[in-house]
């Protein structure tokens, strides 16, 4: 019998990854949480998080 592998869209990086967390609606890859764990609120990086964090709450559009 043959395994699936469910390769999901991520949230912060936007790639197709295997692994990672559910946050409400969105996806984080292991990678991404591990960089948004490990950054400082003074470094640049965190205010992007910040912004694709803030896209979890968008509605979800299906046509």
């Amino acid at each position: 019998m043959k395994q699936t592998i469910s390769m999901e869209r991520c949230g912060i990086c936007e790639e197709e990854k295997e692994k990672g967390i559910h946050l409400y609606k969105m996806f984080i890859c292991c990678e991404c949480e591990r960089n948004m764990i490990h950054t400082e609120p003074r470094e640049e990086k965190y205010h992007y998080y910040l912004q694709k964090l803030k896209n979890m709450n968008q509605p979800t559009l299906h046509s």
